[in-house]
């Protein structure tokens, strides 16, 4: 597997990934960049560490475990890790989501993913190197049903998706959380969603599910505020 050794956040954060594959783009850094300011998080996926890099980079208070089930993705995961300088609170661990230690539960502030987005017998073959990341090892129910298990009572869970799985993924937190708060993810005013950022609380009260206006990628001004390391604001 050759690497190439790629930045992002405008230089800001180093990162080790296959030349071939699955790549840090921006569904990665809108994930980071969409997550709050917390004690401990869990990334359920975390790759090579696309999403749980420039997070760190950005919470310099909050502790970052990388949950990975590729052992080459979990080792680059770790040299960024390094690399960064973040290994005083980030640690990877090599794990399948689907069978989560016991210790686990209920132990996180924040569990975040971006999960695959292609089921095996619905989707032609991924290229080589794409097949864990993209391919969903379980059902968006189940998925979403392990992050919940890691979150602890009132904890924070977010996610990134394909707008196409909003469904899914509404179905897969109704009656466990509440506070659900949706922000569709746009090139342009008027154009369809094509990603969609979601955000709950584990285990409070349901209630309305906030549809926010969303994020339209061709604004250059929010955009570069993003990609450069700042916030993304839930408007």
């Amino acid at each position: 597997m050759k690497i190439t050794r790629d930045t992002l956040l405008s230089g800001k954060v180093q990162i080790l990934q296959p030349e071939k594959g699955f790549r840090a783009g921006m569904d990665s850094v809108l994930l980071a960049a969409s997550l709050p300011a917390v004690e401990t998080a869990l990334e359920a996926g975390c790759g090579a560490g696309g999403a749980l890099l420039p997070a760190a980079w950005r919470l310099e208070a909050t502790r970052f475990t990388g949950l990975e089930i590729d052992g080459e993705m979990s080792g680059l995961a770790r040299q960024g890790v390094s690399l960064n300088g973040f290994a005083s609170r980030c640690e990877i661990a090599d794990g399948d989501l689907a069978a989560l230690p016991a210790h686990w539960e209920n132990r996180f502030d924040l569990v975040f993913s971006n999960p695959p987005y292609f089921e095996a017998a619905r989707t032609s073959p991924p290229g080589e190197g794409k097949e864990v990341a993209y391919l969903e090892s379980l059902s968006t129910d189940a998925w979403v049903k392990q992050m919940l298990f890691a979150a602890c009572p009132k904890g924070w869970i977010v996610l990134i998706h394909r707008a196409a799985e909003l469904a899914s993924l509404l179905g897969a937190l109704d009656r466990r959380a509440g506070e659900i708060t949706v922000l569709p993810i746009r090139a342009r005013a008027g154009a369809p969603a094509k990603r969609v950022l979601v955000r709950a609380r584990k285990g409070l009260r349901r209630g309305p599910v906030t549809l926010l206006d969303g994020l339209e990628t061709e604004d250059s001004g929010r955009m570069e505020a993003v990609l450069s390391g700042d916030a993304l604001d839930w408007v």
